[in-house]
């Protein structure tokens, strides 16, 4: 079975995130790592693998050249090869852009199960997986908390509102997961040096067949008009007991008009 997962550069959520007031997109220039629930889609790629004998996963982002350190974490935890899209031209592309780059680097492998996260960390749209399938034609299965896959079809649990829902598609399919699917393992030392040596094949919008006109920031479907910091967070009312506590609390409650 071949299977394709995808993975994306993020700035590290242990950092500040800010935004670049010039381009009123995430500022990239401090800390930036594998998403966490990229490692989580690799990680049940891998299992799909385990339980699947002669499968092959392919790892794919897009990104600038500092992204390949993401696919190459991938490669260490046990992914065969990798696709890096990158090109001047794809900056501050949007999620239906990136859609359409990701869709032409996949296009031609035949892939019968792509893996990705519901959403990543820094653009939230959870938007890409939907596009992606259905740029693809294939049927998509997004948000599962477990993914099986048995003869030629794809089954798992679907996170909603209510609860969950059992869901099932033939293959080839696009599955999205959430962070309940799996802990990802951590790569040892042998799969780090054996990653070192695994192919990785880059694509920019000449091998993708995707016009200069279509792609990048100038050219997006969406536009963001303005952007402002989260308020800082007030300390608080600390209420000290001096006999009047609980006529304080009360006052307070009152006041919020929560009694």
């Amino acid at each position: 079975m071949k299977i394709a997962v995808l993975v994306k550069e993020v700035p590290d959520t242990w950092g500040d995130r800010r935004i670049d007031p010039s381009t009123k997109r995430v500022d990239r220039k401090g800390d930036l790592v594998i998403d966490e629930i990229n490692e989580k889609s690799v990680e049940a790629a891998l299992l799909v693998k385990e339980a699947n004998a002669g499968s092959e996963v392919t790892v794919v982002t897009m990104g600038p050249s500092s992204a390949l350190a993401a696919i190459r974490k991938a490669l260490a935890m046990g992914a065969d090869n990798g696709i890096h899209i990158v090109d001047d031209g794809l900056v501050g592309s949007d999620a239906m852009q990136t859609s359409a780059a990701l869709a032409a680097a996949l296009r031609p492998g035949g892939f019968e199960l792509i893996i990705t996260g519901n959403e990543s960390t820094d653009g939230r749209t959870a938007a890409v997986p939907a596009m992606l399938a259905e740029r693809l034609g294939l049927a998509q299965l997004t948000f599962l908390r477990t993914l099986s896959v048995t003869g030629d079809g794809v089954s798992g649990e679907r996170m909603t509102d209510e609860g969950h829902l059992d869901v099932r598609a033939s293959l080839p399919a696009l599955v999205s997961v959430t962070e309940q699917i799996a802990e990802a393992r951590f790569p040892n030392f042998r799969g780090i040096m054996a990653a070192k040596k695994k192919k990785v094949e880059s694509l920019g919008l000449a091998g993708l067949g995707l016009p200069a006109d279509e792609t990048g920031a100038e050219n997006s479907w969406s536009v963001v008009e303005d952007v402002a910091p989260r308020p800082a967070r007030s300390g608080g009312t600390i209420v000290k007991d001096d006999g009047t506590a609980g006529t304080q609390l009360a006052d307070f409650l009152a006041a919020a008009k929560l009694i």
